[in-house]
């Protein structure tokens, strides 16, 4: 598949702080990268870059098969970005934002209110169309600015942390969206601070650190990395917690962990609940009783905190004044 957005050894410094060091990035057409990161990891120096907005020190980058430094114009042409916050006039009503980006675009005036129009429609603003933005709810918002992004047509979006501020209505009616895009063919570049907003909606995810990428993969590849499944059990009769590790250990894919203070085992397995029945199978043919016992799988969360710990950082000016 062709790719949407290519970047190379993206290098980019503010005094003495490394924003991004060497970034490679690939974005095949139609498909949708998550991008994380703790804050200040160099998620919308990115964005800025890919989006004409900032000039890397070192690299390349090529969005729609254009690239962004030599030209950036026609970069423009073919995206729409959603940056951090909410970019829309507040004393303007939803359509005169909208038409407003229309003829900015140079659309002309009838087809930049049909297109407005449209949009209004698409994302269940209608009723709130003649009202000032001013007077909208934070979801509404949010819609109205990936509206904006929209007007063109662009064949690629950027999109900065869309949900931030939302609450969880807006935020699964921003997913509904973006799914909806998605399925029409767009390429999308998505910021997120939610992970299981990028376990829903990307096909390939991200992880970047001081920046520098330190994970790439599907969501069930990154999460392969923590370990993959777990099987958790807590045994009735804590002597037999050694005849269960055993029972247990031709099912287990790695050495089991005993904590043997609260008669408990894990033990790293595939298969899901299949094999969760065959151990309970095991289990009860042995006449071994359980309390308690579960299959675990891992979140991007745990992916997250894995591959950079607990600690975040202050972003850069530069970053915290988005896009």
């Amino acid at each position: 598949m062709t790719p949407a957005i290519v970047a190379q050894g993206l290098v980019k410094k503010y005094k003495d702080v490394t924003a991004l060091d060497g970034v490679d990035l690939t974005v095949p057409t139609g498909t949708v990268l998550g991008l994380l990161g703790p804050n200040g990891a160099g998620k919308t120096t990115i964005v800025r870059i890919l989006t004409t907005l900032l000039q890397p020190d070192a690299g390349s980058a090529e969005v729609a098969g254009i690239d962004v430094l030599a030209a950036p114009r026609a970069v423009r042409r073919k995206i729409g970005l959603s940056g951090q916050y909410a970019a829309v006039d507040e004393y303007l009503t939803g359509y005169e934002n909208l038409e407003m980006i229309g003829r900015l675009y140079h659309l002309g005036r009838r087809r930049s209110s049909e297109r407005a129009r449209e949009l209004l429609a698409s994302f269940r603003l209608e009723d709130a169309a003649d009202r000032p933005s001013k007077t909208y709810s934070g979801g509404m918002r949010r819609r109205l600015d990936l509206a904006g992004a929209l007007v063109a047509d662009p064949p690629v979006i950027f999109l900065d942390e869309p949900t931030t501020g939302l609450d969880p209505r807006g935020r699964t009616e921003m997913w509904d969206v973006i799914q909806t895009l998605v399925a029409g063919g767009t390429t999308l570049l998505l910021t997120t601070q939610y992970l299981e907003e990028a376990d829903l909606l990307a096909d390939d995810i991200v992880v970047i650190d001081h920046g520098r990428i330190i994970a790439h993969g599907t969501s069930d590849q990154l999460k392969q990395q923590v370990g993959g499944e777990r099987l958790e059990l807590t045994v009735r009769d804590a002597s037999r917690l050694d005849e269960a590790r055993t029972l247990l250990e031709p099912l287990a894919v790695g050495p089991a962990t005993v904590e043997a203070n609260r008669r408990a085992l894990l033990f790293p397995v595939q298969g899901g609940a299949q094999t969760l029945t065959e151990a309970l199978r095991v289990l009860d043919g042995a006449g071994l009783m359980l309390d308690d016992v579960g299959l675990r799988r891992p979140t991007l969360d745990d992916v997250f905190l894995s591959l950079t710990g607990h600690v975040s950082e202050d972003e850069p000016v530069s970053e915290k004044a988005g896009v």
